[in-house]
């Protein structure tokens, strides 16, 4: 059997996928956000999420 190519399994997959609406001006912080800490908006929204729920 040949070896796979590719990336290696995740033990925690991100295959949940949620849309939200948001207004420009929300967007655009968070862009500003995302730009100034050189992370994606996908990532930004994970950690916000995560960390609101360590909070409440």
């Amino acid at each position: 059997m040949e070896k796979k190519m590719g990336r290696p399994k995740s033990n925690n997959p991100l295959n949940i996928d949620i849309k939200v609406r948001i207004n420009q001006s929300t967007n655009e912080k968070i862009l500003k956000i995302c730009e100034k800490k050189h992370i994606t908006r996908a990532e930004f929204i994970r950690n916000a999420i995560e960390e609101y729920l360590n909070i409440n």
